[in-house]
């Protein structure tokens, strides 16, 4: 599938959807990803601001998504773990903006060379318009060789 073809799913996608999250870009080289929640009237908590599911959801899959893409089809990769720490309660539209380095893709190639698996945390800050910090998240990836592509000598895990 192409980015921009799961840009237009992932908005026509119901929890994303009627969270009022959408994503506003995904490059075509899958390195960046930008993700906006809208506040509106269905998605506040009692204090009328962002509920915390919705912060979090909305950068849920993003990092697996662009890791699995960038690393190719040789790697299984999974999301192992998530944190969130809200900063400041957002009360106006927030944004995630994603981006993956080539220093990180040659790092992750390189851990998971021998066979093993590779366990890296992730980090996106969601923020305002104008760069205030609502929430901190964290996102522990799973990152290792597909059977038929490890070295003979990787012991099974």
């Amino acid at each position: 599938m192409k980015p921009s073809t799961l840009c237009r799913v992932f908005n026509l996608w119901p929890p994303f959807l009627f969270a009022g999250i959408r994503v506003r870009s995904i490059s075509p080289d899958w390195r960046c990803a930008s993700v906006q929640l809208k506040l509106t009237w269905y998605n506040r908590n009692y204090v009328r601001a962002h509920f915390g599911g919705n912060l979090f959801s909305m950068t849920d899959p993003f990092w697996m998504i662009l890791v699995m893409h960038t690393l190719g089809r040789e790697y299984l990769v999974w999301d192992k773990a998530g944190e969130i720490e809200f900063v400041t309660p957002g009360r106006e539209d927030v944004y995630a903006e994603f981006r993956l380095d080539d220093a990180v893709l040659d790092e992750l190639r390189a851990a998971a060379a021998d066979g093993g698996k590779v366990l890296r945390w992730f980090e996106v800050d969601v923020k305002t318009a104008s760069g205030d910090v609502v929430a901190k998240v964290r996102k522990q990836l799973y990152v290792r060789l597909k059977p038929e592509f490890r070295p003979a000598a990787a012991a099974p895990e």
